[in-house]
């Protein structure tokens, strides 16, 4: 399965939220989630960046939310709340790129001896 970059979820996590609260009119469902797109992510900045590069972007996702209320009062919700997640999307670009994932590498199978 391939996986999906981290930036595309912290995203998706907040207009799908936002969607989501707005057309079904259950604010919670719509905070299940961004909350489930924002720990998706994590564990994907985790694994990239280490504790401190998720707990950083983690903010950065909370902080996104939370701005994108005041901002929809000055420019309208949806231009709101399309711009903190682009503006998420960047910094999870930003801060991740270039880092290799911090993976376990695959089991080798065992080398097979040579009889001769």
């Amino acid at each position: 399965m391939p996986r999906i970059p981290s930036p595309a979820i912290a995203a998706a996590g907040l207009v799908g939220g936002y969607a989501v609260a707005r057309w079904t009119k259950k604010r919670p469902l719509g905070g299940a989630v961004l909350a489930v797109a924002g720990g998706v992510a994590a564990r994907e900045w985790r694994q990239v960046g280490g504790a401190k590069v998720a707990a950083g972007l983690g903010t950065a996702y909370i902080a996104a939310f939370a701005g994108s209320h005041p901002l929809a009062k000055k420019i309208g919700a949806w231009p709101a709340v399309f711009s903190v997640a682009g503006g998420m999307a960047a910094a999870s670009w930003a801060v991740t790129r270039g880092k290799s994932a911090r993976r376990r590498p695959a089991p080798q199978p065992p080398t097979p001896w040579l009889t001769v």
